[in-house]
């Protein structure tokens, strides 16, 4: 038996697959570690999404291989959407990689790891429209909260966007089987479970019947008891219905926070991109959802630079941004990826999509500063995520902020808080872009 270590990048979707992975290792008798250093074999599972994310799978691995050389870890299996993608340069190029799993063959992560052992190379690309094989996880999360993929793959081809070539068509796992999950999940301890697939509102759409059982499944998530919170990620604009919208106004345990991920909102530039909608539908749409669901916090994905975009189209995206005041708002520059659709179009230079990203990051600034201000006075349940030792103070997360993406709650208090628990708290203050305040006693 040996030791493992897992190194895991990019997105929830692909922590998820990570420790799906960890716990195939274990179940054969490995140990996974929780330090890369002193491993017989480390895993890196990657993200290709992007050129950031490609450079910082790459720093990843070539730090490794530094390790490897001074003899402090053993073989290196790169896995994930990297491998995927660059299935023959990765171990042309980096010659100190020892083998790399496609996406499709992630269920092989025992057997690759127990042929790199025996010292022979490994390279396996299963099928990446295969259906998910259910097993189970080691969390890599808080106890408190976890990720819940409830599929895998996309249909949506939009043009800038390599993910269906890299994961496959959209696969829903079956209902029983997430709600197992989220089952074992909360009697382990876990108070918030997140809902993540490329495109959750389609789940159910490729099963038969071709209905879109996203509602149902909040409902049967909503029945399960000491689950506190449940949060829904990547729900795209054009499948969000009156069934959705009444299932998030009406269930006191979704937390009503909804990330809808629209790119821009030009007409011409989101059909370029083959979106469905324009910006009259989009207006529309937040319109009806901050009406139907009072206290609606929206966070959204912009592009900058994306083919078409000229000056008047990209101040379109900024009166769009400062009409329509949205909580949460990440921009980013355009990435043209080989072999999509959008690369071979004509884009802006990369350095001004970068600066209109800028811009964009400084309106949503302004934004987020009156948002904060909003709430101060206001009463919060807020999770407790943790203690600062450096500015020795509690902080967590109210409904309105994911994690690892939104902001912090300081917390002033005169008693230890436990990671984990919900407690209510006073805002009275904003400390550069986070809610600060204090704990309210029962009688308060």
């Amino acid at each position: 038996m040996a030791n493992i270590g897992f190194i895991s990048l990019g997105c929830a979707k692909n922590q998820v697959d990570c420790e799906r992975m960890m716990y195939r290792v274990q179940e054969a008798g490995h140990t996974v570690c929780a330090d890369v250093v002193g491993c017989d074999v480390v895993v890196i599972n990657t993200c290709g999404f992007i050129d950031s994310a490609k450079a910082e799978a790459i720093d990843y691995i070539l730090s490794t291989a530094g390790l490897k050389a001074d003899g402090y870890v053993g073989k290196i299996l790169v896995t994930g959407c990297l491998s995927q993608r660059y299935q023959e340069e990765i171990m042309q190029e980096m010659p100190e990689v020892d083998g790399v799993l496609g996406t499709g063959s992630y269920t092989q992560i025992v057997p690759a790891i127990e042929a790199l052992l025996e010292g022979n190379q490994v390279a396996d690309f299963g099928s990446i429209d295969a259906p998910e094989e259910e097993t189970g996880r080691i969390l890599t999360t808080p106890e408190h909260y976890a990720f819940l993929k409830i599929a895998e793959g996309c249909d949506n081809r939009c043009a800038y966007c390599i993910i269906p070539y890299l994961r496959g068509k959209f696969r829903s796992r079956q209902m029983d089987d997430v709600l197992y999950e989220a089952r074992l999940l909360v009697d382990s301890g876990v108070k918030e479970l997140i809902v993540v697939a490329q495109d959750t509102s389609r789940y159910g759409t490729d099963l038969p019947g071709h209905k879109r059982l996203l509602p149902q499944l909040l409902r049967e998530l909503c029945a399960i008891e000491d689950l506190h919170w449940v949060r829904v990620h990547y729900v795209y604009p054009d499948e969000i219905d009156d069934e959705f919208i009444e299932v998030m106004a009406t269930e006191p345990k979704i937390v009503k926070y909804l990330d809808i991920p629209i790119q821009h909102c030009n007409s011409k530039i989101l059909k370029l991109m083959n979106r469905r909608g324009d910006r009259e539908f989009l207006e529309e749409l937040f319109g009806k959802l901050r009406s139907r669901i009072p206290g609606l916090v929206i966070r959204t994905s912009l592009i900058t630079g994306l083919p078409g975009e000229g000056e008047e189209e990209f101040e379109e995206l900024c009166k769009f941004l400062r009409e329509q005041r949205l909580e949460r708002v990440g921009a980013f520059a355009f990435s043209p990826e080989e072999g999509t659709p959008a690369a071979e179009m004509e884009f802006v230079d990369a350095e001004i999509a970068q600066k209109r990203a800028e811009i964009i990051e400084m309106i949503q600034s302004g934004i987020m500063d009156d948002y904060n201000a909003a709430m101060i006075g206001r009463k919060l349940e807020v999770l407790v995520e943790g203690y600062d030792e450096e500015f020795e103070q509690y902080y967590g997360r109210t409904y309105a902020d994911s994690p690892d993406i939104d902001g912090r709650v300081w917390i002033a208090c005169d008693e230890p808080l436990t990671e984990g628990t919900f407690i209510n708290v006073c805002i009275d203050s904003c400390i550069e872009g986070d809610l600060a305040g204090y704990v309210l006693e029962d009688e308060e």
